[in-house]
């Protein structure tokens, strides 16, 4: 999937879940990638965040970096 796609998707996630807080947006974002992203998807958008991750909102990079940061959750990155 193109990056393009990718961020236009996590952005849309991230904008769902920032009327709960920023604290809650970043876990309900994470959370839902964890749940619902195919593992490929949470690797593509992982790279991009450590590429430079443009375009994504600040509360998307934080949820996406702590995919990486909690390898217990997500054996599959």
């Amino acid at each position: 999937m193109s990056p393009d796609r990718l961020v236009y998707m996590a952005n849309q996630i991230g904008r769902f879940f920032a009327s709960q807080g920023p604290d809650q947006a970043v876990a309900g974002t994470a959370d839902h990638l964890r749940l619902f992203w195919d593992p490929r998807m949470r690797r593509e958008i992982l790279a991009y965040v450590e590429a430079d991750g443009e375009g994504l909102a600040p509360n998307v990079r934080e949820a996406v970096r702590s995919l990486k940061s909690d390898p217990d959750r997500d054996r599959s990155l």
